[in-house]
């Protein structure tokens, strides 16, 4: 079973179809609800919503999903078909293809099984496919669609003197490589804001797309990366952080105490990040994709899941 702990939830959504080919009498049967079985429509429908929901148990490496909607539509021909059509929506880390495909599918067997006495081996399942998926990476991306430049400032003492290695850093800059965005710069300081400030000025006049800070966000005595930082903020961004500590508290309780903060200064983003390697990296996870939507609005270049508007 693939990991998916640290996937960020979205609102997520899957629509499958599949057609059943039957003798043209049995559509009559189907309109007018009298198979010898009974309402085989409506017992499809219910069957197709508890295969959806029981996709886990069936397919072994389905994560069981919370759904929030199953809709289950039809549509007969005279000629002897009958189109099945199932929509699966959930708020979970993974996507519900699967659910909507097994869903078609247990609706067309289903149909097949109330059928029989009628149409015996005249029947036929064919076409199962999925039509469309929205929601996850596929349609929040979690990539520079541009040429974008950062830079990443470490806030310790302890690493900036020599007394251990940074990893937190190291990982936040690997982590934008990946994304597409270019680190042009990696620096590592003690908790000291004057030599914070002066870096943050330095990295504000190259106007990098994105800079980034990693520690200083908690309640230390010498964390003050938050009060360096937040002078420089000429449009602040709340959500951006509520969005990484939400994330964060649903994985470690800690997460509550992070006071970072981000926001615009100019055309360059500006974000605290934690100090921790797991806080770090969680915080990146959770907001890749708000964050290259802002570069998108900046840009004139935004789009959204059917129209949202809710920048």
């Amino acid at each position: 079973m693939k990991n998916i702990t640290a996937k960020p939830e979205t609102l997520r959504s899957a629509r499958a179809a599949g057609t059943l080919q039957l003798p043209a009498e049995c559509v009559t049967l189907l309109r007018e609800r009298r198979t010898e079985k009974g309402d085989a429509l409506e017992i499809a429908r219910a069957a197709a919503m508890l295969g959806a929901k029981r996709t886990w148990e069936l397919l072994p490496l389905c994560h069981p999903l919370p759904l929030a909607n199953v809709r289950v539509d039809y549509r007969l021909e005279d000629a002897g078909r009958v189109h099945i059509e199932v929509e699966v929506e959930v708020i979970a880390a993974t996507g519900v293809e699967m659910e909507a495909l097994t869903a078609v599918a247990i609706a067309a067997l289903t149909l097949y099984d109330m059928l029989k006495p009628h149409a015996g081996t005249a029947l036929q399942i064919s076409e199962i496919r999925l039509l469309e998926k929205r929601g996850g990476k596929s349609e929040y991306r979690r990539a520079a669609q541009r040429a974008l430049s950062a830079a990443v400032i470490v806030l310790s003492d302890t690493v900036a003197a020599g007394g251990a290695q940074d990893q937190a850093g190291a990982a936040v800059r690997a982590r934008l490589a990946e994304a597409g965005i270019e680190v042009r710069g990696y620096e590592i300081l003690p908790d000291d804001p004057e030599k914070l400030g002066a870096r943050l000025k330095h990295w504000l006049a190259l106007h990098v797309d994105l800079l980034l800070t990693v520690g200083g966000t908690g309640v230390g005595a010498r964390d003050r990366t938050v009060e360096t930082v937040t002078p420089f903020i000429e449009l602040a961004l709340p959500g951006i952080v509520e969005t990484a500590r939400a994330y964060g508290q649903r994985r470690m309780p800690y997460a509550m105490l992070s006071r970072a903060v981000a926001g615009l200064a100019g055309g360059t983003l500006l974000f605290t990040l934690p100090g921790s390697t797991r806080g770090a990296l969680e915080s990146l996870e959770a907001t890749l994709p708000g964050l290259m939507h802002v570069f998108e609005a900046l840009d004139g270049t935004t789009h959204g899941r059917g129209g949202h508007g809710n920048t």
